[in-house]
C-alpha cells in the first residue's frame, strides 16, 4: 500500500523483490488537491512498481483522487481479497526482514482452515521483556506493521463499524478487557471511528478480531521495522519514539510451533500495560484524560498524509 513517499517505498520494494512473489497487488491513494507536490511524488512512487523484473503478475488499484486513510486502505484491501484468498500486507514504510515472508507464508498455510486464527503479524513490541519459547505466540492484538490474513477472516471487516452501535455488541466486546482503562481506551477509539472523528481503517480490523475472540500470531522477535517516522507521516511523527526503526532479527526454520492454539495471556497483559494502560512497568489503572495521548499505537495506520 503506497502513497507519496518514493524513498521508503523503494526500500520496501527492494525486500519484496528479493522475496519474488508470484502475484503482487499494489494499492495507491491519489494526490491531494491542496498539496501541489503530491502529483509528482505519487507518480514517482507508483513508477517503482514498474521495476518488477521477475516472473510476477502485477495487479494495480490506483485511485485517481485522494480518498484518505479510511476509504483508500479499506477499499483497497476489499479489492485485494476479492481477487485472492490470502495475502501478505505491507505499507510503504514497513521494512520487513527477509524471513518475514517465509514466516507469513508458512503460517498462512498452517492456519488456512482454522477460523480461530484471524491475523498473522510480523511485529513484536515486547522488547525482550517476555521471552517466547516457540517461534511465535498467539495474541488478541492485531499489530499491522507487516501482517497477513485470509479472505475468510477479512470477510468480518466492516469499515463503518456498524456492530459497535449495537449496545449488546458493545457490552459483549468490552467485557473481554478486565481493566477499566483499557475498556475506556477501546471505547473511545471505536466511538471515534463510528462517529467519523478518527479517519482510519485499522481500529475496525482490531474490532473484527477482538469481537470474535480471534487469535493473532506474533513472532518471537521483531521482523518488521517502521522506517516512516517523521514529519511526513500521519501518526508516527515522533522520531524519539522507541518504535522508530526497531531492530529486526531473523527467525530460525523450521518453525517451533506453540503446543496449544491459545493466546499468551501474560504477553497480552504486558502489551496492554505498554500501549493501553500507562507504562510497561506499571499496573493498569484508570488514566482519564490521557488515554488517547499515546505517541504511538501499533494499530494506527502509517501512510503519510
Amino acid at each position: 500500500m503506497v502513497f507519496n513517499r518514493p524513498g521508503p517505498t523503494a526500500q520496501v520494494f527492494a525486500e519484496i523483490a528479493r522475496a519474488q512473489p508470484r502475484t503482487l497487488l499494489v494499492i495507491a491513494d491519489g494526490p491531494r488537491t491542496n498539496h501541489p507536490e503530491d502529483a509528482e511524488c505519487c507518480a514517482r512512487t507508483r513508477a517503482i512498481v514498474d521495476q518488477v523484473d521477475w516472473d510476477c503478475v502485477v495487479h494495480r488499484d490506483f485511485a485517481d483522487t485522494n480518498l484518505g486513510l479510511r476509504r483508500r486502505i479499506s477499499s483497497g484491501l476489499n479489492w485485494a481479497f476479492g481477487s485472492v484468498e490470502e495475502a501478505i500486507v505491507l505499507e510503504d514504510d514497513c521494512l520487513p526482514h527477509p524471513t518475514f515472508f517465509r514466516f507469513s507464508e508458512e503460517l498462512l498455510e498452517r492456519y488456512r482452515d482454522d477460523p480461530r486464527v484471524m491475523h498473522i503479524s510480523g511485529d513484536n513490541f515486547l522488547f525482550g521483556q517476555h521471552p517466547i519459547a516457540s517461534s511465535y505466540y498467539f495474541s488478541r492484538y492485531s499489530h499491522i506493521w507487516g501482517w497477513a490474513t485470509w479472505r475468510r477472516a477479512w470477510a468480518h471487516y466492516d469499515v463503518e463499524l456498524k456492530a459497535w452501535k449495537d449496545p449488546a455488541e458493545r457490552s459483549r466486546c468490552l467485557r473481554c478487557f478486565d481493566d477499566p482503562s483499557e475498556r475506556a481506551f477501546w471505547s473511545k477509539c471505536w466511538d471515534g471511528v463510528s462517529q467519523g472523528v478518527i479517519d482510519t481503517w485499522d481500529y475496525q480490523w482490531a474490532f473484527a478480531c477482538l469481537a470474535r475472540q480471534g487469535l493473532c500470531v506474533m513472532p518471537a522477535h521483531n521482523l518488521v521495522s517502521n522506517i516512516g517516522f517523521g514529519g511526513s507521516a500521519t501518526h508516527t511523527v515522533s522520531q524519539k519514539s522507541p518504535f522508530d526503526r526497531m531492530q529486526t532479527s531473523p527467525l530460525q526454520f523450521p518453525l517451533l510451533h506453540p503446543r496449544r492454539t491459545e493466546r499468551d495471556v501474560a504477553a497480552d497483559a504486558r502489551t496492554a500495560r505498554l500501549f493501553f494502560c500507562g507504562g510497561a512497568d506499571t499496573p493498569c489503572r484508570s488514566r482519564a484524560g490521557s488515554i488517547l495521548r499515546r505517541l504511538l499505537q501499533p494499530f494506527r495506520s502509517v501512510l503519510a498524509r
